[in-house]
């Protein structure tokens, strides 16, 4: 695995890294906002938009830049888009079903998931404190699920939307494994646009494949068209700018506020107050993927 960048925080990557973070906070609202629409075409309108919007920037960019790209590295950048599709998909699945509370909080752990992958995989050795980190945060995922599986809530089906955040949680940890060489060794706009084409289509050939209707109503539009602009290209073109010069360690922490800020802004928006376990099962999965990376920093 590679080793973890030199954290260089610049005032400017630090303004960054602020407005990605709070434009992922309102991802799922927009996903609330869109009410119960199509997931696959939600998430086809908000792929292919965030690529639209990059391609031109990238036409005139690679007139002036040596691109690092080779054969291969293009079948990982469309592997990793392709992944990072379904990821979407999966993750406005579990905003339909679940409350924005859950959803938000089982996506973020896939730092620790990417932890067992390592492990798993990659025959990767880590200290006793960094499987007691997964352990916690596990913990907490099955009070969650416990809590939302029991509870009367608004959710017919919160304990599926739980399954699906998880399955988007362990299709992002897929991801970053596979992407993270890919942005060390380019620029940030050679890397997105080339990830960003592959989701977009990938999302895209999966709604016309399933017979999704793209006419839908103009507030699914402006819900995907805002997802795009906001949460994807400002929130997740933030971090991956970021991660050439900031620890993943680091990123992965500030990953952990959009649970909470997500969680107030669906209490003030739509009233939608989870059930009360919602909370300790929160702050258990925070710990828990916390003490995972303070431990697996030291590895």
């Amino acid at each position: 695995m590679p080793t973890e960048p030199p954290q260089k925080v610049t005032l400017r990557i630090a303004l960054l890294l602020a407005l990605g973070m709070a434009s992922f906070a309102f991802a799922p609202i927009f996903v609330r906002m869109a009410g119960e629409t199509d997931p696959l075409a939600l998430a086809a309108i908000r792929t292919v938009t965030a690529a639209l919007v990059l391609i031109p920037f990238w036409l005139l960019r690679t007139s002036r830049a040596v691109t690092f790209f080779n054969t291969r590295d293009n079948f990982v950048s469309a592997l990793a888009g392709a992944i990072l599709g379904l990821h979407f998909i999966f993750w406005i699945l579990a905003i339909q079903n679940t409350t924005v509370a859950s959803a938000s909080i089982l996506v973020t752990i896939h730092p620790v998931i990417l932890i067992l992958i390592e492990a798993g995989f990659f025959r990767r050795v880590f200290p006793p404190l960094v499987w007691l980190g997964v352990f916690i945060a596990f913990s907490g995922s099955v009070l969650l699920g416990y809590s939302d599986a029991r509870s009367e809530t608004m959710f017919e089906h919160a304990l599926l939307g739980d399954m699906y955040a998880l399955i988007a949680a362990v299709l992002f940890a897929l991801y970053f494994l596979i992407s993270q060489h890919l942005r060390q060794k380019s620029d940030w706009l050679n890397y997105v646009v080339r990830v960003y084409g592959a989701t977009g289509l990938t999302c895209l050939a999966v709604a016309l494949l399933s017979g999704s209707d793209f006419r839908v109503e103009p507030v699914v539009w402006i819900a995907g068209i805002a997802l795009a602009l906001g949460p994807q290209v400002l929130g997740h073109g933030s971090m991956n700018y970021a991660v050439k010069f900031v620890a993943p360690t680091l990123l992965a922490t500030l990953i952990l506020t959009e649970p909470v800020f997500a969680t107030i802004l669906a209490i003030i928006l739509f009233g939608e107050i989870p059930p009360w376990l919602t909370f300790p099962a929160m702050a258990i999965i925070l710990s828990g993927v916390i003490l995972t990376w303070a431990a697996r920093k030291k590895t």
